[in-house]
């Protein structure tokens, strides 16, 4: 599992062809306050039920708050056998800081 800052993320949008699975974790009222562009949401309680939704081998980054949802996320995606898995530190709140000083905050 790689972890990477909010800017290490945007590069990496940047430069690749086929985009990664942006994958909130957070509950449906935090999506709805704000997320990132063309981000998927499926709250972490119900993340075990539905991994037949996501590609095992799709480059997937986990995202949610602050960090540590995402963090369980990931590590939850990753022992089901998803191979490309970043969690993005600091969360919807770094990225608001560090990228998009717009974002709504909570």
């Amino acid at each position: 599992m790689l972890h990477w800052r909010p800017t290490e993320l945007q590069a990496h949008l940047t430069r690749v062809d086929a985009p990664p699975l942006l994958l909130d974790v957070r509950e449906p009222w935090e999506f709805e306050l704000c997320h990132l562009p063309g981000a998927c949401s499926i709250p972490l309680g119900e993340l075990a039920t539905r991994l037949g939704e996501l590609d095992p081998q799709r480059e997937t980054v986990v995202i949610c708050h602050r960090g540590g949802r995402s963090l369980r996320g990931a590590h939850l995606l990753e022992a089901s056998g998803f191979a490309r898995v970043i969690n993005l530190e600091g969360g919807v709140t770094a990225w608001a800081e560090e990228i998009d000083p717009a974002m709504a905050t909570y």
